[in-house]
């Protein structure tokens, strides 16, 4: 079977309020338009074309990691039918079946899809239209049966009194042969909306006898067009919850369902346990008996196995190997690898640098640029100054090296093995291996009687302490 499938991306959604398409709204790390472009994906069709506005060059740029994309611009907003009349000239031609759905809908999945073509193969039909149940107060077009046949679909603005009761509603996704696309010409405006209804074609094609129907498969949730704020809440909170129920089944603790967001393409380890107020965000990749702590957040990273990750820190783009312990309130930016066995501990800060097994830097310290061996211990306080104002440059500390607290390691430069450094020294030059370097200037004692004296002398006289 061949396959093209359309996606009408061109609407504005300005119930949304926002300068943004609406189908540029995120749903965790990625648009709306990009989890239907990825379902459509996975049916592999022959073609898949995205009806754009004439500002639609920010939804091309969404959409660049995807190959094969067709687009076509509707030129002026005139409603659903003139969206995909925009697409014809893209399917001239093609001779498979052509599915068309909303930009706007990400919670649609591939199974239900399927499903649908198959109905639609196996009943051998021109048309056909994805309905479901919808309960409470809606906007859906209402599907109009007569014995059991579908005959129209009715705009939710039109209905009569009657119709308002229909449980059964339109999903907007069709399914067509090529043949029914010359109908959208018989379609008329709507002087309500002054707009082309897509839906106006089931009606003209079942009175010209063609073979119509629709298929009341899968849930509200699924088909969930994203037109509000509101809306898009709600898929945001469908999704997390799908998600967290899936790791739950995969052999992951979570303390509190309802604070935690897992990004759909994260994956967890068995026997990890991950505390309130989590946020696991991209494609990271977390290893099995992790513990993740309060209020982290970790963003396309690796965390190997047994990683311990305490409250408040944050992991972007980064590499922690396993056995580590990071944390409370640590920063890994981008581009950090962490090897095993490590202690990243309060207030420490690791930039673009790559530490070897077994290092320590357990607090109030800055590591950028860095190269760092390993059994190395970073005391309190120091920090790599890999800026000159101009240019970055690289710190290189090898194997087995104590650096003191407070010490300040001036880039480039490079600190040998098995060497000490003293606390409180400013390092501009190599230190060679299995040396103490110091840097400081000498200590002066004032005689202490004195020194109290001159307080004394100074507070009663001109109170100028």
């Amino acid at each position: 079977m061949k396959l093209a499938t359309v996606v009408l991306a061109a609407g504005q959604g300005t119930r949304m309020r926002s300068s943004l398409p609406k189908v540029l709204h995120k749903i965790f790390s990625k648009p709306i338009i990009q989890y239907v472009v990825r379902a459509l994906n996975e049916l592999a069709p022959k073609k898949i074309i995205v009806v754009i506005n004439r500002h639609g060059q920010i939804i091309k740029d969404a959409l660049k990691g995807f190959d094969d994309i067709l687009y076509v611009t509707q030129q002026d907003q005139k409603g659903t039918a003139d969206a995909l009349k925009s697409a014809i000239s893209s399917l001239d031609n093609f001779d498979g079946l052509i599915l068309i759905v909303n930009g706007d809908t990400p919670l649609i999945e591939p199974k239900i899809l399927r499903d649908f073509i198959n109905l639609h193969l196996t009943n051998s039909e021109d048309l056909s239209v994805l309905s479901f149940n919808a309960n409470g107060e809606h906007s859906y077009g209402r599907i109009i049966r007569s014995d059991g046949k579908v005959i129209k679909i009715v705009e939710n603005l039109d209905l009569g009194e009657e119709q308002k009761n229909i449980k059964e509603v339109n999903s907007g996704i069709y399914l067509m042969k090529p043949e029914l696309l010359k109908l959208l010409d018989e379609i008329r405006i709507s002087p309500l909306k002054d707009e082309y209804y897509l839906t106006d074609i089931i009606n003209i094609a079942y009175t010209k006898g063609y073979k119509v129907n629709a298929h009341n498969i899968g849930n509200e949730e699924q088909f969930v067009g994203i037109n509000s704020r509101e809306d898009l809440s709600k898929a945001v909170s469908f999704v997390k919850n799908s998600v967290v129920k899936k790791w739950l089944k995969e052999g992951v603790t979570f303390l509190d369902t309802d604070s935690v967001y897992i990004d759909p393409d994260a994956e967890i380890g068995i026997d990890t346990i991950i505390y309130p107020n989590v946020y696991i965000e991209g494609t990271t990749k977390i290893g099995s008996n992790c513990v993740i702590y309060p209020n982290t957040r970790i963003i396309d990273s690796i965390i190997y196995d047994n990683v311990v990750i305490k409250d408040s820190s944050l992991i972007e783009l980064s590499e922690i190997r396993e056995n580590s312990l990071i944390g409370p309130f640590a920063h890994i930016r981008p581009q950090s690898k962490i090897g095993p066995s490590c202690k990243i501990g309060n207030f420490v800060e690791v930039k673009k640098s790559v530490l070897g097994k077994g290092v320590k830097a357990s607090h109030l310290s800055y590591l950028g640029d860095a190269e760092i061996g390993n059994n190395v211990n970073i005391g309190a306080g120091t920090i790599t100054c890999n800026y000159d104002g101009i240019n970055k440059h690289k710190t290189i500390i090898e194997d087995d090296v104590f650096i003191g607290s407070d010490t300040q390691l001036v880039a480039p430069v490079r600190i040998g093995k098995n060497s000490y450094i003293g606390a409180g020294s400013t390092i501009t030059k190599e230190v060679p291996s299995s040396a103490l370097a110091i840097s400081r200037t000498p200590q002066k004692n004032l005689k202490k009687l004195t020194f109290r004296k001159s307080i004394k002398k100074n507070v009663k006289g001109d109170n100028a302490l």
